[in-house]
């Protein structure tokens, strides 16, 4: 029988996350894309903490899903910068970089963040 698309996100997400994992110093910029909201987060794996996250939900700017998982990833770069974080690990979550992963993860670039 073949593997629903979840099933699929999740097998690919385990064989990337045995090899990604984030630090105090780096730490792993994790991605959600649901259908509506994307959300991203900093992961601190060492200790198992959230240190920074950001969210379609809080109040970003633009039209389009693309434009707003822009915006929200500029939004999750000032954070790591008031936290002093300059250089993290993106983890896609099993998502293919394409689209508003990608755009999230170009914003996070434009705002200073180094992966």
């Amino acid at each position: 029988m073949a593997l629903s698309k979840t099933e699929k996100r999740q097998k690919i997400k385990r064989r990337v996350r045995r090899n990604i994992f984030g630090t105090a110093q780096r730490p792993r910029l994790s991605v959600y894309r649901s259908n509506k909201e994307i959300y991203a987060q900093l992961v601190d794996d060492n200790a198992g903490i959230t240190l920074a996250s950001a969210s379609s939900r809080e109040k970003v700017e633009g039209n389009t899903k693309t434009e707003i998982s822009a915006s929200v990833g500029k939004l999750i770069a000032e954070k790591a910068k008031e936290k002093g974080i300059s250089v993290v690990i993106f983890d896609r979550n099993g998502f293919v970089y394409h689209g508003r992963v990608k755009a999230l993860a170009d914003g996070a670039r434009e705002g200073g963040l180094n992966f």
